[in-house]
């Protein structure tokens, strides 16, 4: 069993008092279709660039164009593994997400059936009245778009946590057994699953990892367009590329991104566990 936590908060992971602060958003990475607008014109222009002003300066000789070729490819190459690896970064994330968002509505329901143990009914009755609301809370969590609701939400949440903490607690205080302690550790799982929820939202591909990835990519695209035989003639077949490694970056930041984009974690067991509280 985890610690308990002090008196006046309620248990977090290991038991420490929950946090609720916001780390500092990567804005850009937030809206996946600013993403994919900013790569493409970026490596389009990079394409361009080598492409018209590299030729100029520096003209490709056929002598040397065999092992430009070599170096083009293996460029391409890393330049896609390093895609390949970032967006397998954004699928453990995204799978990290929905697992916990299941352990949660466990953690919830677990806890709302062991409420019947607690030998005075009236304290049962208000533990789970309030995980009834707090379900409802962390459905909104889930759903919140807005910067103002998501405040809301969690300054709901977290006078919910205490409330139900102290109710726990009050009661095992006054009849310290066996059954009382089972229910004090479920509402300890309860309160943890939140922390481990908004830990793996937290938990984002790193803004050096977008950095470097990106600059392999326009290093990448200035060597295609450096390579091309016409610039004039392959304007649209040099678009082909940005636009192909433009949608991978907007795939993966609508992976990373918890609440933007059309790739989401759905509270679809908190939702079912909230239909059925409603109907006990």
């Amino acid at each position: 069993m985890r610690a308990l936590g002090t008196a006046d908060s309620p248990p977090a992971k290991g038991g420490a008092p929950i946090h609720t602060s916001v780390p500092c958003k990567m804005i850009v990475f937030d809206h996946p279709l600013l993403v994919f607008a900013c790569s493409f014109l970026a490596l389009w222009l990079a394409t361009l660039a080598g492409a018209t002003v590299l030729t100029r300066w520096h003209h490709l000789k056929p002598a040397i164009r065999s092992d430009f070729g070599t170096i083009l490819v293996t460029t391409l190459t890393l330049n896609g593994l390093i895609i390949g690896f970032t967006f397998s970064m954004a699928i453990g994330r995204y799978e990290q997400r929905k697992n916990y968002e299941e352990a949660e509505a466990n953690a919830i329901g677990t806890e709302y059936v062991r409420a019947d143990l607690m030998t005075a009914p009236d304290d049962a009755a208000k533990v789970r009245a309030l995980l009834q609301e707090y379900v409802h809370q962390r459905v909104l969590y889930y759903l919140a778009d807005d910067d103002n609701e998501i405040r809301q939400n969690t300054s709901r949440t977290s006078a919910l946590q205490r409330q139900l903490w102290t109710a726990v607690r009050n009661s095992a205080a006054t009849q310290p057994t066996v059954i009382s302690a089972l229910t004090v550790a479920g509402m300890n799982d309860v309160l943890n699953s939140q922390g481990y929820t908004q830990a793996s939202w937290w938990n984002r591909i790193p803004t050096s990892a977008w950095i470097l990835m990106a600059a392999i990519a326009v290093i990448s695209h200035v060597l295609v367009g450096y390579g091309t035989r016409n610039a004039k003639s392959e304007h649209l077949l040099l678009m082909v590329l940005p636009l192909v490694v433009s949608i991978s970056f907007l795939l993966i930041a609508d992976i990373d991104s918890p609440r933007s984009g059309i790739i989401r974690v759905i509270p679809q067991n908190l939702m079912s566990l909230s239909r059925s509280m409603e109907v006990r």
